[in-house]
């Protein structure tokens, strides 16, 4: 009950009302009783001092009749008055109480009173009087005779009822008005409270309703004292905390979406190990569902793959959890995970945050660039090397046979030409590259073109013996693009189905119409390519066979030029084989609708 603040102002109010009620009550209660009882005291002086007076007038002891007569003009003031006379028997020689005349005044008034009053001192004493309470003043002053001797005692004796029972219902009035007076503080009480405590009740619940989430709170503002302060305020964070959280979630979104749609993974873990974060893509490394890596720690994600890459390893080694690891996937995938500590205001570690990058393809291609500078120096270096052996062989003239010599200046002519042929080939990739190829695009019939090549190539298929079978097309089809540059790639694409075709072999030649495409399909019965290297075969310098297409006067870059020439119009080219039983190679250009091209549209630059 006493958890309410409205309990708590109603309970304090009501004692502080209560406390100041009861000391004043007690105060007012003792004050009039002792006011009328120094009025009563003055009273009984000045009446024992007047009988005093009137008994020294006279001789009390000798004239009882006179004595009485003159105590008999004091019965009205309502006191009882005694006349005690000096003796063995301290007998009561007059009296406003006829009752006790005569009688012995030690047996009926207060004996250490009259014999202090015979011993010449003024006493005063409040008794009890009967079994009902009743108090009584008593008073005995000494009586003297002419001589100034004290021969009796004046005792006067005040029934002070009506006082109390006076003070009895001023005690009571002061009860009801107390009770009175203790309703109203609590209704006064409650309304007060209820004015204190109604607007921050209402604080309080609406505050729980932004606890849940709803900040559309307001606080209705019904005074400017601190309570309305309180409730202006308290509108003021709301406005302000909506505005804020607004900005942070607006901000969140914006991170959560960079750090989804970003091409690298991200994890953030604790220094426990707990993981914080992780985005789609860094799930999509490491081969998980987000419910798979919802159900692991850090550790049980990395320790696996890179032992030094967990956190456990880190903290024994006290590294400051900054570095870079590269991990092998078992599925054959490179990842470069850089990782950074975040820290407290204290600067302590509290976690971390790792950063993967795929650098399979970095990795690939830095193994092509090198394999490629190996290749070029290599293909290079051979025919320099021939030429210089056999130049410094002429030089020397340890030559004199004119046959020889030709034999050695063909051999350097050949070399040359193979250079030179290289030199060709690597301008022509470069420019594909960069896009600086000037093409002439024309309307190109493949039909035509084919007969031309086969015209071209008569003298090495009879060298071979091959078979050639081709059924050419009823109507001519025709594309768009850089004859030239067509022809290559068909010369190229048949030279190979010649060259890697042993003697005696089938060639099968197909030229057909594909909805919007023209297909040519080159298919040999060879030496085939094993299933290994034909991911690889369209790669610059590569050989599945190095020393024979070496010999064979191959370069390695007629497949990689044939491949960006034919995306370079648009088209496509694949190449299917099983080793020792064949190859085929099928190119699909666009079909030439007849409509004008423009030369940027004919002739698509590789991107």
């Amino acid at each position: 009950m006493f958890k309410s603040i409205r309990i708590k102002i109603i309970t304090i109010y009501f004692l502080l009302i209560f406390m100041a009620m009861v000391i004043v009550g007690l105060f007012m209660i003792r004050q009039f009783e002792n006011y009328h009882l120094g009025v009563e005291r003055n009273n009984i002086v000045s009446i024992s001092s007047s009988v005093a007076t009137t008994l020294q007038s006279i001789d009390w002891q000798n004239q009882p009749q006179e004595t009485q007569e003159n105590l008999n003009l004091y019965e009205r003031v309502g006191m009882e008055i005694y006349v005690i006379e000096r003796g063995s028997r301290f007998t009561i020689a007059a009296s406003t109480n006829l009752t006790y005349l005569n009688e012995n005044a030690t047996h009926i008034l207060e004996p250490d009173l009259i014999l202090g009053a015979l011993n010449g001192h003024d006493m005063e004493k409040d008794v009890l009087a009967g079994t009902q309470g009743i108090s009584s003043k008593n008073m005995a002053f000494p009586l003297y005779d002419e001589d100034n001797r004290i021969n009796g005692v004046v005792y006067v004796r005040k029934d002070l009822g009506d006082i109390y029972q006076t003070l009895d219902q001023s005690k009571f009035i002061m009860l009801r008005s107390t009770l009175v007076a203790l309703g109203i503080t609590i209704l006064l009480g409650y309304l007060i409270a209820s004015s204190i405590t109604g607007p921050i009740r209402d604080v309080t619940v609406k505050a729980s309703k932004m606890a849940r989430g709803d900040f559309d709170q307001v606080v209705e503002v019904k005074s400017s004292d601190e309570i309305g302060q309180l409730a202006s305020m308290f509108n003021y964070l709301t406005a302000r905390l909506k505005t804020l959280l607004q900005e942070v979630s607006s901000e969140k979104q914006k991170l959560d979406t960079i750090l989804t749609d970003m091409a690298d993974g991200v994890i953030a873990t604790t220094i426990e190990g707990t993981l914080i974060h992780i985005n789609s893509r860094a799930l999509a490394m490491l081969s998980l569902t987000r419910e798979e890596a919802e159900n692991k720690t850090f550790d049980q994600l990395f320790q696996p793959i890179n032992q030094p890459l967990s956190l456990k390893v880190l903290q024994e080694e006290h590294r400051d959890f900054s570095g870079v690891e590269v991990l092998d996937m078992p599925d054959g995938t490179k990842l470069r995970a850089s990782y950074a500590p975040y820290r407290s205001e204290a600067g302590e570690a509290e976690g971390m945050v790792l950063l993967l990058q795929d650098i399979t393809e970095h990795e690939k291609l830095e193994k092509m660039r090198k394999e490629f500078v190996a290749n070029v120096s290599h293909e290079l270096k051979t025919p320099l090397t021939t030429i210089k052996s056999y130049t410094e062989t002429m030089l020397e003239g340890s030559i004199d046979d004119p046959a020889m010599e030709q034999r050695f200046l063909k051999v350097i002519n050949d070399e040359a030409d193979r250079m030179t042929r290289l030199v060709r080939e690597l301008l022509q990739l470069s420019n594909l590259d960069y896009q600086q190829m000037k093409w002439e695009p024309q309307p190109v019939n493949l039909r035509a073109l084919m007969e031309k090549v086969l015209r071209n190539l008569d003298q090495p298929l009879q060298q071979k013996q091959h078979r050639v079978t081709y059924d050419p097309p009823d109507q001519p089809l025709t594309t768009f693009g850089d004859q030239d540059a067509i022809e290559q790639v068909i010369l190229n694409l048949f030279s190979n189905a010649i060259k890697y075709t042993p003697n005696g072999g089938n060639l099968h030649l197909y030229l057909e119409k594909e909805q919007a495409a023209i297909s040519l399909t080159i298919q040999d019965n060879g030496i085939g390519i094993p299933s290994q290297d034909l991911p690889r075969v369209f790669e610059r310098f590569y050989r599945v066979d190095k020393a024979r297409s070496r010999e064979m006067g191959g370069t390695g870059l007629g497949l990689s030029i044939a491949r960006q020439i034919v995306e370079a119009h648009g088209g496509s080219i694949h190449l299917y084989s099983r080793e020792g039983k064949g190859t085929r190679v099928v190119m699909r250009l666009p079909l030439y609708s007849g409509e004008e091209t423009s030369e940027k549209e004919a002739v698509a630059q590789p991107s």
